[in-house]
C-alpha cells in the first residue's frame, strides 16, 4: 500500500499571510515587539510552543504557552472575520483527488491544531480523501517522526512505499527520523538546497514534477 502524507502549510496551502498576521498580534497582544516576518515563515511547520520559543528565545515556558494561545485566540478571531484566506496552491486539489483514485493513501502531518486542519480541508472539500490526519495537538513537533508513525499505522502503509511531501527542513528530517523517502516542494517557506542538504530525495518545482516524482514510488 503506498501512502503520501501531505505537510499542510506551505505545501497544500499558501497561509503564510494568515499565519504572520495572527503571530504579529500575538506579540503585539503580550507586550512585545513582533519577529521579522522572515523569522516567522522559517518556523511555519513547527508546533507553535516551539516556533514561540524560538521566536522569543528570552522567554520562559510560561511566556512561550502564553504567547501559543494569544495566536490561537487571534487566528480564530480573523478566522470568524471571515478573513482567513488558505488558499490552495494551484494543482493541489486536482493531485490530491488523482491519487486517491489511484488507490494512494493519503494522509496529512502539520504543525496546526486539530481545528485548524479540519477547517482548511473541509473549506477546499478535501476531507474525504484523508485517512489520517496528525497535528501537533496530539504528537511532539517535527522533526519527531510520531506524527509520520500514526499516518503509517492507520493507512496499514508499508514504510518503503510512503513518502513525505513538505517545504520545510523540519518536514524532511521527520521523514529521515522515521525511514521514510522524503520529497520537497520549493513553492513553500525554506529553499531548495536547504531541503536537499536536510536530505529530501528530491524537489518538486511544481505541482505536476511532484507527481511525476511520487510516480517513482515502487
Amino acid at each position: 500500500m503506498k501512502l503520501a502524507i501531505f505537510d499542510c502549510d506551505g505545501t497544500l496551502v499558501d497561509s503564510q499571510a494568515d499565519i504572520c498576521e495572527a503571530m504579529d498580534a500575538a506579540f503585539a497582544a503580550a507586550g512585545l515587539v513582533p519577529p521579522d516576518r522572515h523569522d516567522t515563515r522559517r518556523v511555519v511547520g513547527l508546533s507553535l510552543h516551539e516556533a514561540m520559543r524560538r521566536l522569543h528565545p528570552a522567554g520562559g515556558h510560561d511566556d512561550h504557552a502564553a504567547l501559543t494561545q494569544l495566536y490561537k485566540d487571534a487566528f480564530r478571531a480573523r478566522r470568524a472575520a471571515g478573513a482567513v484566506a488558505e488558499p490552495l496552491y494551484e494543482g493541489i486539489a486536482a493531485l490530491v483527488a488523482e491519487l486517491a483514485a489511484e488507490g494512494w493513501q493519503l494522509a496529512v502531518a502539520t504543525g496546526k491544531s486539530d481545528r485548524g486542519l479540519a477547517h482548511c480541508l473541509e473549506t477546499h472539500g478535501l476531507t474525504r480523501h484523508f485517512v489520517s490526519l496528525q497535528t501537533a495537538d496530539r504528537h511532539p513537533s517535527k522533526p519527531d517522526p510520531s506524527m509520520i508513525e500514526q499516518c503509517i499505522a492507520d493507512a496499514g502503509a508499508d514504510r518503503a512505499r510512503t513518502a513525505m511531501i513538505g517545504d520545510t527542513v523540519y518536514d524532511i528530517a521527520m521523514a529521515c527520523n522515521a525511514g521514510v523517502r522524503g520529497i520537497g516542494v520549493d513553492w513553500g517557506y525554506h529553499e531548495s538546497a536547504e531541503l536537499i542538504e536536510a536530505g529530501a530525495q528530491a524537489v518538486a518545482t511544481s505541482v505536476s514534477h511532484l507527481r511525476d516524482l511520487l510516480r517513482g514510488v515502487a
